[in-house]
């Protein structure tokens, strides 16, 4: 039987692979050619295929270790991979991507170029980076709507949001979008939204009274949660942003504060659509961190969420640049 390296089965799309992995109290190695995380039970080690060629995220929380020729083999098939702390959040600070994530990018110098050159198009005039911030806030806007009131699983788990308010909330920011004299007008404005999304959230959940708490940890689960999810979403984000050949410094709204600013604007597809509302119903229901990270991932496969990412992507490329 012929054998297959990691290498040739990279045929697969990033936009088309299923899986984001979390690994925490394991090793990670190759073992017979695949790359296996191995994990102890009792006198036992316990070895687990983790598909490569169908990943596009691996993150490493506590008490992990990963080997040598496991990176080797990941960077083959384009997978990046992060340093972690337990239960997925915080994520380390590096030199590449400054979203308190380490993200070990793979190496390939046969990534497209043409994304990058329109992107560098615009990206160099403030009235280019204004488009195509503005276009980021309407397919975000679209985004939650599309999903907060079409999911099959949020309605199941009570999720029960008006749709006359979201609709209202909705045209109200798309109105302020539109009106942005400034992306620090776009940045306030994005910020009122996602307050009044919390409150809508929390309302259509059950959940009760909710205050919004940077790195949550130690508040309440909504919060926790919520640290948590954002950072699945940033490991999409930076997994779209490689795949094109964008570097994550060319940021069209958070780029003033943060060096992977790219990573911020393009994790915002998706954030408030998916993860902030699965948080809540979260929390109401129980989940523990595993039950929640699990329904996130789900969440964000069924809803095509990295196709999309790197869809907006394209399309804001192509069509901010012809826009300057």
């Amino acid at each position: 039987m012929d054998e297959f390296t990691p290498s040739s089965l990279k045929s697969i799309l990033h936009s088309k692979r299923a899986n984001i992995y979390y690994l925490e109290r394991c090793r990670v190695l190759v073992n017979g050619g695949r790359v296996e995380y191995v994990t102890e039970a009792g006198r036992e080690s316990q070895y687990w295929n983790i598909p490569i060629a169908n990943t596009t995220t691996v993150l490493l929380g506590t008490g992990t270790s990963i080997t040598q020729a496991a990176m080797r083999e990941l960077a083959k098939a384009g997978v990046l991979v992060g340093f972690c702390g337990g239960g997925g959040t915080p994520l380390f600070s590096a030199n590449e991507v400054d979203v308190e994530v380490a993200w070990l990018s793979p190496q390939s110098e046969y990534r497209p170029t043409e994304y990058l050159q329109a992107w560098v198009g615009f990206w160099f005039e403030e009235a280019g980076r204004l488009d195509a911030a503005r276009r980021f806030q309407r397919a975000r806007l679209k985004r939650i709507a599309d999903h907060w009131l079409s999911s099959r699983a949020l309605r199941d788990a009570g999720f029960a949001v008006s749709g006359e308010q979201l609709d209202s909330l909705l045209r109200r920011a798309d109105s302020e979008v539109s009106s942005a004299p400034d992306t620090q007008a776009l940045l306030t404005a994005e910020a009122r939204l996602t307050k009044d999304l919390f409150k809508t959230a929390a309302r259509a959940s059950g959940y009760g009274v909710f205050t919004r708490a940077k790195r949550g940890g130690g508040v309440d689960p909504a919060n926790r949660f919520l640290d948590h999810g954002n950072y699945l979403a940033y490991g999409l984000a930076a997994t779209a942003t490689w795949v094109l050949g964008l570097p994550h410094g060319l940021a069209v709204l958070h780029g003033k504060t943060r060096r992977g600013g790219l990573v911020f604007d393009v994790a915002d597809l998706i954030k408030d659509a998916v993860i902030l509302p699965q948080a809540f119903v979260s929390a109401v229901r129980g989940d523990e961190e595993q039950a929640f990270r699990q329904a996130c991932i789900e969440s964000l496969t069924q809803t095509g969420s990295l196709d999309f990412m790197i869809d907006t992507l394209k399309r804001v490329a192509m069509e901010a640049g012809g826009a300057t």
